[in-house]
């Protein structure tokens, strides 16, 4: 299913990644894939909430949150409801509103608010 490139994209454990690709040659899929293995991770799992993903357009980052929703839904399904996995996977799904998976202008933007009384700038720019 996974191009090579895809794969290893997919499997790299330390460090961050920059996936740059032609549109339609499946960037979106293999983020979707990478962060729903390492929320599944059983060694080391992260939150969901402890990336930061970006992208170039809002309606790209309202895809991706999407997607990986609907990503987390399907994992729920193999565990039984009561099970420490589902409950897990549920606990991600209520994080991945607050994920960090935004445009390049709102991290930044963001990062702007945050240090606003550290910086020089009319807090109304």
């Amino acid at each position: 299913m996974w191009t090579e490139a895809q794969q290893a994209a997919i499997d790299i454990k330390k460090g961050s990644i920059l996936v740059s690709a032609a549109a339609g040659s499946g960037k979106t899929a293999v983020l979707v894939e990478r962060i729903i293995k390492k929320i599944t991770d059983s060694k080391n799992p992260i939150d969901v909430d402890s990336l930061l993903v970006m992208t170039f357009t809002r309606a790209a980052a309202a895809s991706m949150k999407e997607k990986i929703y609907n990503a987390l839904l399907k994992e729920m399904e193999k565990h039984d409801n009561n099970s420490k996995e589902f409950k897990r996977l549920k606990e991600q799904s209520i994080l991945l509103s607050s994920a960090k998976i935004m445009t390049t202008d709102s991290f930044c933007l963001s990062i702007l608010k945050e240090n606003i009384d550290k910086l020089d700038i009319d807090p109304a720019f």
